[in-house]
């Protein structure tokens, strides 16, 4: 890696895109849109352990500091996609990293999306009620 170059990952989740920078030196802090992570996520713990799982797990993920920028979907989104972007930068970091990140299975992007509304129905697979006469 050299001095002048800037490591950066995306991660998606659902409609939910986030950007991580790392910073060169630090103690593990994870900054979201200007925010510390556990007052960005401080919704539900789940969440909030769900964006910094890669870091708790991948060994010397604590020695640099990580900038994250993430945009659309709700909050429980854009925890699935801060997590799938930090592990997918540890990864760029250390190749190490990749076995037990990818066994927790943070770097597989979760395809789950919403399903869309089709016409002649109230939502996506509810049915307007039949009747016969």
């Amino acid at each position: 890696m050299a001095k002048t170059e800037t490591i950066w990952a995306t991660g998606r989740r659902k409609t939910s895109v986030a950007q991580v920078r790392v910073l060169p030196k630090g103690e593990g802090r994870i900054t979201v849109n200007s925010k510390p992570v556990d007052e960005y996520f401080k919704g539900l713990p789940h969440q909030l352990l769900d964006a910094q799982s890669p870091v708790e797990l991948a060994e010397g993920a604590k020695a640099h500091d990580y900038v994250v920028k993430v945009v659309g979907g709700g909050i429980s989104g854009q925890a699935g996609a801060v997590r799938h972007a930090l592990a997918r930068v540890l990864t760029k970091l250390d190749a190490k990293r990749k076995k037990p990140l990818k066994a927790a299975g943070f770097l597989t992007r979760d395809p789950r999306m919403v399903e869309r509304k089709k016409s002649g129905q109230p939502k996506a697979r509810k049915r307007f009620q039949y009747s016969k006469r």
